[in-house]
């Protein structure tokens, strides 16, 4: 999941060097936490968080073959 979330976020950034996801395991669920640069968060938001939402959804769909909850938190 980790390795899923850094290749979307590298693919639409400026500073892909500065993509960072973090990962946290709380029982049934998964916590990712993506830390893009500040000028980056923009991108990977999206207009109306359209590209987080989506985001979200492909982590959804991945996440089913493994039974756990997946939360994507951008930093």
């Amino acid at each position: 999941m980790k390795d899923l979330v850094e290749f979307m976020a590298k693919a639409l950034v400026e500073n892909p060097d500065e993509v960072q996801v973090s990962e946290r395991v709380y029982r049934e669920r998964v916590i990712l936490r993506l830390h893009v640069a500040p000028e980056d968060a923009g991108r990977v938001i999206g207009k109306n968080g359209r590209i987080a939402d989506a985001m979200r959804s492909v982590l959804k769909v991945a996440s089913i073959r493994q039974t756990r909850d997946v939360i994507l938190k951008i930093m």
